[in-house]
Order: structure tokens, then sequence, then C-alpha cells
């Protein structure tokens, strides 16, 4: 497994998304997914991404059994500041000190470990500053429970200001083939302050894979709600997915393996170091993920896909 330098934060060129294995894709079973995590991990995927707000705190038990006994194996990217404890299917967003200390602790205790290496606000906050929020992260880093800081989904001013408080390790953005929204500003202050961007999402929600019939979603499966999703949406989006199926078949790959191969070359072409975190619930396709690092895309290759982005029918939520 290659690596890629997120700061002073060393880790896997692709890690693993694990928010699948607790809600938003419908049931999933708990050893396979375990099983899924520990074979990342024999993979050398290291960068493992749960947050406290999936499956309210029952990924980060999943992940936190997972690695145990192969702490030093992982890194463990963890989030906070999405509170769903106010209501069924509620989320309040909170940047609070004392909020995010308290998340804190009870994410060190779900996952059974006494530091967290990459902490991300999951969002910027209306009950507080950015500023308040980093703060917080930085007597996190402090006391030794937090070894990076993180900012999910903010702007590049939101960064530029957060930054100026504690050096931030990475962005995780929604970063695809048909979702270049970071490039658009967060990109230029992250090639500025010399952070990272972690790409979620990499394989549209498993829309550029192919291999997903929106028609045949579970019915608790919370890509029904986004609107790429729909019955429309999916026939006009289809085009695109023939694009980067034709890539596949000359490189003898998958669709999927394209879209992440793209991701993963980003990192030249944006001048910031690019880690795609794909997620899924199992090793097959784990495995096919991983393998993507060895699709090369060469300048015909990505010049074919450059536009696609342009042409997706539907926005992101």
């Amino acid at each position: 497994m290659k690596t890629v330098a997120l700061g002073d934060l060393t880790v896997s060129a692709e890690g693993l998304g694990c928010m699948g294995m607790s809600s938003v894709y419908g049931a999933a079973d708990w050893d396979s997914c375990v099983a899924t995590v520990r074979h990342a991990l024999d993979l050398g995927v290291t960068l493992i991404d749960t947050a406290d707000a999936y499956g309210a705190g029952h990924n980060e038990v999943l992940v936190g059994r997972a690695i145990a006994g192969r702490r030093d194996e992982a890194q463990v990217a963890t989030k906070a500041g999405m509170d769903y404890g106010t209501g069924r299917g509620k989320v309040v967003l909170r940047g609070n000190p004392d909020y995010l200390k308290r998340a804190c602790d009870a994410s060190l205790l779900r996952l059974g470990v006494d530091h967290i290496d990459l902490y991300y606000l999951h969002r910027v906050a209306p009950d507080s500053t950015v500023e308040e929020s980093v703060g917080a992260l930085a007597e996190l880093v402090a006391e030794g429970k937090v070894r990076h800081i993180g900012l999910s989904e903010v702007t590049g001013e939101q960064l530029r200001r957060a930054h100026a408080v504690h050096p931030v390790t990475a962005v995780q953005s929604e970063y695809s083939l048909w979702t270049r929204d970071p490039e658009k500003d967060v990109a230029d202050a992250a090639r500025e302050l010399g952070v990272g961007l972690v790409a979620y999402s990499p394989l549209g929600r498993g829309f550029l894979t192919s291999t997903v019939d929106v028609t045949a979603l579970a019915p608790d499966d919370g890509r029904r709600r986004l609107p790429r999703f729909t019955e429309d949406a999916a026939r006009a989006n289809a085009a695109l997915n023939e694009a980067v199926e034709a890539v596949a078949r000359e490189k003898g790959a998958s669709a999927g393996q394209v879209a992440l191969a793209w991701v993963a070359s980003r990192s030249e072409r944006l001048g910031v170091p690019v880690v795609p975190i794909p997620g899924t619930k199992r090793v097959t396709w784990l495995e096919e993920n991983a393998a993507a690092l060895d699709v090369a895309l060469d300048p015909s290759d990505l010049e074919r896909l450059e536009g696609l982005a342009d042409s997706v029918r539907g926005d992101r939520y």
C-alpha cells in the first residue's frame, strides 16, 4: 500500500469509510463489517474513518472492536459536531467547546483507545465560531487525547481562520468524478496552508461503480432521499457511467477502480495531497477498491474524464 503525507500525518494512500456499516445504506452485518475493517488493515489500509454520528455511536463501537489488538496498525479518524440525540432522525449542529470535549471523551470510550489520530469538526456549527471550536480541539491535542485536527465540509475562508488557531491536518469533503466542489474554493486554501484533502464518497455513493440500481435500493437506504438517485436523474447520469466504463474496459479495470484512480490522481494536479476513503461493508469490494491504486490513468484518459461533472443531473443533497 502506498502512503500519502497529510501534513506530518502519513496515512495509507486510500482509506476506509465505515459509515455504511452502521447507517444510511441499509442493513449491515456486524461480523462481516468487523472482518472488513480487519482485512483493510491486512491490506495496509491504515486510515479508518468513522464518526460519533454514524449509527448514534454504533459505528465507533464497531471500529473499536475491529481494531482491538491491532491499534498500532490503524490511524483512527472520527468526528464530532452532529448531534442526533435530540430526537429520532433530527440533527443539531454543535461546535461549542464544552460539547466537543464531552464528545471526544465519549468517542474515546466507544473506540476503546487512548487517543484519536485525526479528529474532525464534522460541520461548522451556528452556536460557535470556527475559532472557538478549533480552540477546543487544540486543547484536546494539548491533553494528548487527539493527535491531529481536521475539518469537514468547510470553505476556504473557514479553513484559513481555523488554521490560524491551530494547524489543520486535513479537510474532508465530498470529491469525485461527479462532485468537484472542493476545487472551486477550499483546495486553494489547502494548498497555501499545506493541508490535505480526504475525499469521501469518491465513488459517488456507489453510483460511479455502475452497480447501483436506484429502483432496487432498500426502503431505508438514505440515497432514496438524494436528488441524484431519483429514477430520472439516474437515467440522465447513465451517460457519465458509460464514459467511465469505456476507460475501464481499456484499462482492464472496473468502473469503480477508474473513479478511484481519478481521485487519487488529483494530488498532483491540485497541488494538495488527496486521499480517497471509499466506504464498503464487504471484503470483496474492499479488495477491488484497494487495487484501484494500481490503475494508471494517462493524459488522454484524464482528458476524457475531465468534464463529466459538468453534465450531472441533480444536486448533492
